[in-house]
């Protein structure tokens, strides 16, 4: 991925760099938005039925918070739909990516709902306060800078599969020291992917913006705040491991 600055250098002439400036704010707008969207729907899915315990004793147990059948699907109907999202990107309109996204973000909530059951309202609050803060700043150093950060990106990729074998394996050791580990790295992982994808998503507006493609862009925003959505909620569940009060 080239540059920022070398992609639009070579796209357009020096009248159109306002344009494409003032056009690049509003699609990240727009990203951010759609992302912000999508992390109010999951927290209010999670909340309304992780304060409740008949509603969440459908999915789990409330004494152990151990999922049952219905609960198992509802963790991984997410997963299948994650597979599913740049099929639903190429056959659909923007407007159908993005309802589909936001349908996502509710069954999220729904998989993730055990979270207001286990900790406290004070540490989920303050843990998201800090995810937040981290988000920003990481996702302003992505915007800004000059540094091409796609390199990086390929040894990410393989940090996460090995913090998903990891955590699979965990799930029969039981390991607090594996656990701690996995948290500390899939945390960095995924603050570092926060840095990548923004600038990804700023390199890529640029790239087609010069070609009038409206609903390239549109869709590519979706698939930006997608990202940015999974980078922002990995790290919060990470950060709640170390900084979540239980109930």
């Amino acid at each position: 991925m080239a540059q920022y600055e070398t992609i639009r250098s070579a796209s357009v002439g020096a009248r159109a760099s306002a344009q494409i400036d003032a056009g690049l704010k509003t699609h990240m707008n727009k990203v951010y938005g759609t992302m912000s969207v999508g992390m109010l729907l999951t927290f209010a899915v999670a909340w309304a039925i992780g304060s409740n315990d008949a509603l969440l004793s459908i999915f789990r147990d409330p004494a152990t918070l151990q999922p049952n059948i219905l609960g198992w699907i509802a963790m991984f109907a997410p997963l299948g739909m994650i597979f599913g999202f740049g099929s639903v990107m190429r056959r659909s309109s923007a407007a159908g990516a993005r309802l589909f996204f936001y349908a996502f973000a509710s069954l999220m909530g729904l998989s993730l709902s055990y979270v207001f059951a286990a900790y406290t309202g004070i540490s989920i609050a303050q843990t998201f306060l800090v995810t937040s803060i981290a988000f920003a700043g990481l996702s302003l150093y992505g915007y800004t800078t000059k540094r091409d950060l796609s390199p990086m990106y390929t040894f990410l990729i393989m940090g996460l599969i090995g913090v998903i074998v990891a955590m699979v394996v965990n799930l029969f050791l039981q390991s607090q020291s594996v656990m701690y580990a996995v948290a500390i790295i899939g945390v960095l992982i995924f603050a570092a992917l926060t840095a990548y994808d923004t600038q990804n998503i700023k390199s890529q507006y640029v790239a087609h913006a010069v070609h009038g493609d409206e609903e390239w862009i549109e869709k590519s925003g979706i698939h930006g705040a997608l990202n940015l959505y999974l980078n922002f909620l990995n790290m919060f569940q990470f950060l709640l491991f170390f900084m979540g009060g239980q109930e």
